[in-house]
């Protein structure tokens, strides 16, 4: 309390508790609150979405899935594993041709010579693509479609965050020797130092996890060996835990308690940025079959949030619209936008949406509502996902779904 009675809204540093976080991290996980859950490992809820997808996938379906899942997130364990989100049945090339655009992005930028900056590996123990969303996306337009395009990536999102959601990407792909990470919290408040963190009020601490959703889909087999994610299931239910997680003692309780799942070629895997995690150590033999362990880290923005990455859709809106409007044709020309019967969509057209909501910015704001003003049917601008829709439907050129997409951006400056 301060002198007029008046609770303070920052955390103090005595605030992090230790006997309080081990209580909270006690907990296990009742696999009937998780009905669609294929089984439970080390309180983790795995969910097996070829066997999902063999019962039809209807609004039903879906929406309860998307209930388990926000549930996880928030109160539950704080991590859940999706089995063959990307089937190597339907994705296998896909997947195969864009680790080729990945490696061949490596490559480049290796030879370029430009030391980069890792927010936690060693250097050298990894390979690491910045905004790798934006540059698998001119690297080879038709993986990029095709990835993007996974119904379960826009299901997932929308989970957590609503629509409107922005998806960026980087990839890691940590060679044999590749240490491990120290146990932490991820973006926003993950990346603030701890004297800016202690300044944010402790509503906003809570906050911060609502804006982001964290994920990992795997593009190689993932052992135990090769050290994937550990986790430290129901630690972001704990207040105060970005004050926490760089305290000694907090990260040997980590080092005590954390678990971890092996993965397997195109399994996603999907946890609240406030769960205490950190990458594995990957302590394959090279000399002996070791491996590269390679993931596209997924980091998805809330709408009312800042993405850690700028991504500029016109250039990939520009990359990609030819073979956009083909499948959008092949598809019987008709997109399954949201006001339309989920279940009536076809299988083409959940692709070309969930594509859409990837690619495009969703929420029309900040803008100029001088030169974009609302339209006379509702109270906000066009958005891009508006633009790329309407261009599809009227059957617009790439020129003209470009200069569309420019113009709003154009008009929106101050």
């Amino acid at each position: 309390m301060n002198g007029h009675g008046v609770s303070s809204r920052l955390y103090s540093p005595s605030t992090p508790q230790l006997a309080e976080f081990k209580d909270i991290c006690s907990r296990t996980t009742d696999p009937a609150t998780y009905p669609l859950a294929s089984e439970i490992k080390s309180n983790i809820p795995i969910y097996d979405l070829a066997a999902l997808e063999s019962t039809g996938l209807t609004a039903d379906l879906i929406n309860r899935l998307q209930d388990e899942w926000h549930h996880i997130l928030h109160t539950g364990a704080g991590v859940y594993v999706l089995r063959s989100m990307y089937a190597p049945a339907k994705y296998e090339t896909t997947l195969n041709t864009t680790n080729e655009a990945f490696n061949a992005i490596i490559a480049r930028e290796a030879a370029q010579s430009t030391k980069k900056g890792d927010h936690f590996a060693v250097g050298g123990s990894n390979d690491r693509i910045w905004n790798s969303f934006s540059k698998h996306a001119l690297q080879d337009p038709s993986s990029f479609i095709d990835y993007y395009s996974n119904p379960w990536l826009a299901i997932v999102s929308e989970s957590w965050l609503g629509p409107a959601y922005r998806v960026t990407a980087q990839v890691n792909a940590v060679h044999p020797g590749g240490a491990a990470q120290e146990a932490h919290r991820d973006y926003h408040l993950g990346f603030q130092e701890e004297v800016a963190c202690k300044r944010y009020p402790a509503a906003t601490q809570l906050t911060s996890q609502f804006l982001t959703l964290q994920g990992a889909v795997a593009h190689s087999d993932m052992p135990i060996s090769s050290g994937p994610t550990r986790f430290l299931p129901f630690s972001q239910t704990y207040k105060s835990g970005y004050l926490a997680w760089r305290k000694p003692e907090f990260r040997a309780f980590f080092q005590e308690s954390y678990v971890a799942l092996p993965l397997s070629f195109g399994d996603g895997l999907f946890f609240n940025p406030a769960l205490f995690h950190a990458a594995g150590a990957n302590e394959m033999d090279p000399q002996n079959g070791g491996f590269r362990r390679v993931a596209n880290l997924l980091q998805i923005s809330s709408a009312f949030g800042k993405p850690m990455e700028t991504v500029d859709s016109v250039p990939l809106v520009d990359a990609t619209w030819d073979l956009l409007l083909e499948r959008f044709r092949a598809a019987g020309g008709a997109l399954a936008t949201q006001e339309l019967d989920p279940d009536t969509y076809s299988l083409q057209q959940r692709e070309i949406r969930a594509f859409v909501q990837a690619v495009a910015e969703g929420y029309p704001f900040p803008t100029n509502l001088d030169q974009r003003p609302p339209a006379l049917s509702g109270m906000a601008p066009e958005s891009e996902q508006d633009i790329v829709v309407k261009g599809l439907e009227g059957g617009w050129d790439r020129k003209q779904v470009v200069a569309a997409l420019e113009k709003i951006h154009v008009d929106s400056r101050a």
